[in-house]
């Protein structure tokens, strides 16, 4: 198992999170580290999104912050400049690939289909965003994938609700599951810190549960 793939199974509930205000970064990060949680992606749909990942770095340098809807080379080398400790994709294009290939960062490629995950493997990719999960068959297309794909190791994002997480964890080829309910957009932007700090407890306890 690879490093990133040890790093994740540690910690494997991710928040997904948009933030339209680099205020918000710090004690964002901050309530999520006060919650248990370890690792995060920040996706890179807002304007802000950049300058957020590094603040939150140096608010919490322990945290694992991720760069999300990683889209081009651009957003690739602006991502890790700003101290992104690894980068997520909702699907790949050829110079996206090459990119990625390039930095030798730990990434999450995103795939939908078993042509996807065998191109995604043979290209060098060894874990890869199940998206969006639930739209694409959820744990059960997972299962399935595992038989004839079994070297696959997936994180499943989109429309993954807390009562699902267990049934995604308890698959052998899930590394992590990543959600937008434990910070959502309206928590963030109201800065309801006491809310995210306690989503983020729970989702520490799921993801501890699911690997006893």
């Amino acid at each position: 198992m690879t490093a990133f793939a040890t790093l994740l199974r540690a910690a494997p509930l991710i928040p997904v999170i948009t933030i339209d205000d680099v205020e918000k970064a710090e004690p964002l990060a901050l309530a999520l580290q006060a919650g248990g949680l370890r690792n995060l992606e920040v996706t890179l749909r807002t304007p802000e999104a950049i300058e957020a990942i590094r603040l939150m770095k140096r608010a919490a340098p322990d945290l694992q912050v991720g760069a999300g809807t990683v889209l081009t080379d651009g957003d690739v080398d602006a991502s890790l400049a700003a101290g992104a400790d690894f980068l997520v994709t909702p699907g790949t294009s050829p110079r996206l690939r090459e990119a990625l290939l390039a930095t030798g960062a730990h990434v999450m490629v995103g795939v939908a289909t078993a042509t996807e995950v065998m191109s995604r493997l043979e290209e060098g990719f060894s874990i890869l965003k199940f998206f969006p999960a639930e739209q694409s068959g959820g744990a059960a297309a997972l299962k399935s994938f595992g038989g004839p794909l079994p070297y696959a190791l997936f994180c499943p994002t989109g429309g993954v609700t807390p009562e699902l997480v267990p049934s995604y964890l308890a698959l052998p080829n899930v590394v992590a599951v990543g959600g937008t309910w434990i910070a959502t957009r309206e928590q963030i932007t109201a800065g309801d810190w006491a809310a995210i700090t306690a989503n983020a407890a729970r989702a520490t306890a799921l993801g501890e549960a699911a690997r006893r």
